[in-house]
């Protein structure tokens, strides 16, 4: 399953689906101005990077969420390659310990 898009809900119905909404609750609460500034974030870092950002959303708010990614879209490629592997295990390491408890 590819990773959604920060901002927008992840469809299906598998675990991985609602994984996905639950960690990136604080997104469905946003107002129509940080979706509007978080989808043109995503469509931005997606052209500058080729790839989706990601980011771990459990405990971060919209804005928050909003920051890193405008903060990540000045990195070099190596910079960022090395920031989104980050993201990538500290999600990890939080579906694990959930699936664990």
């Amino acid at each position: 399953t590819a990773h959604p898009r920060i901002g927008e809900r992840a469809g299906g119905a598998d675990k991985e689906a609602a994984l996905s909404r639950q960690e990136q609750a604080a997104m469905s609460d946003a107002d129509a101005a940080l979706k509007r500034a978080m989808q043109a974030g995503n469509r931005a870092y997606e052209a500058r990077f080729g790839r989706v950002f990601l980011i771990r959303a459990k405990g971060r708010s919209g804005e928050d969420m909003l920051a890193q990614l405008q903060r990540r879209l000045t990195n070099d490629e190596p910079t960022e390659a090395r920031e989104a592997l980050e993201q990538l295990r500290e999600i990890t390491l939080l579906r694990l310990k959930e699936s664990l408890t």
